[in-house]
C-alpha cells in the first residue's frame, strides 16, 4: 500500500465488499422508556437484495449500488463503474470471495490503472467496508418498520451514498508524509 501511495499520491484507495439486505427486520437492543416495550413489526417475507459498496479511504465517501446477485460478472460491472467514477489510479482492497476472481481478475489484468490488494482469509474486520455496512444497518435496517421493501432499499442506498464514514484505516500511513487523508 505504501508503494501505491508513493507512486500515486492522488490515487484512490477503495475497500470493496458486498452484503445482503433482508426485508425482515433484524433486531438489536434499543433504549425505551421504563414500562414501554418497543414493538417491531416483523414481515414474513424473506425478500432480499444485495449491495455492492466501495469506501474511498482517502475522502471517506461511499459508492453503493443495489444488485440482485453477487457474481463475478456483477462484481466486474461494479469495478467498471468505479473505473468510470475515478479517473486516477485505483488501489482496490478486496476480500477473497469467490466472485472476486474470474472475470474480475481478467479486468484487473487488462487495466493499467487498477491494482488489487487482497485481505487475509477470514479477517472481515480488516475491511473498512464491513464497518460501513454495520453503520448503515444500525441507522436504517435494524428494528425497522418499513411496509414496502423498495422504501427500505432506497433509504439504505441513500444513507450509504450520502454519508461520510469515519475510518482510521489510513492512519497507519500518514506518518510517511503523504498528506492528510
Amino acid at each position: 500500500m505504501t508503494d501505491f501511495l508513493l507512486a500515486y499520491p492522488h490515487g484512490a484507495i477503495l475497500a470493496l465488499d458486498e452484503m445482503s439486505l433482508y426485508f425482515q427486520a433484524t433486531l438489536t437492543r434499543v433504549w425505551a422508556p421504563v414500562g414501554q416495550t418497543p414493538i417491531v413489526a416483523v414481515h414474513p417475507q424473506r425478500d432480499h437484495v444485495h449491495f455492492y459498496g466501495a469506501l474511498n479511504l482517502c475522502d471517506r465517501r461511499e459508492t453503493a449500488l443495489a444488485a440482485f446477485e453477487t457474481t463475478s460478472e456483477m462484481t466486474t460491472n461494479f469495478v467498471m463503474l468505479l473505473l468510470m467514477l475515478y479517473p486516477q489510479p485505483i488501489l482496490l482492497l478486496l476480500d477473497r470471495a469467490p466472485w472476486h476472481y474470474g472475470e474480475v481478475t481478467d479486468l484487473i489484468n487488462q487495466t493499467d490503472r487498477l491494482q488489487v490488494l487482497y485481505f487475509p482469509t477470514a479477517c472481515p474486520d480488516l475491511n473498512p467496508q464491513e464497518h460501513v455496512w454495520e453503520r448503515a444497518r444500525d441507522a436504517i435496517s435494524h428494528n425497522h418498520t418499513y411496509r414496502q421493501f423498495q422504501a427500505l432499499i432506497d433509504d439504505f442506498e441513500t444513507y450509504l451514498n450520502e454519508t461520510i464514514f469515519s475510518t482510521d484505516f489510513m492512519d497507519a500511513f500518514t506518518p510517511l508524509g503523504l498528506g492528510v487523508f
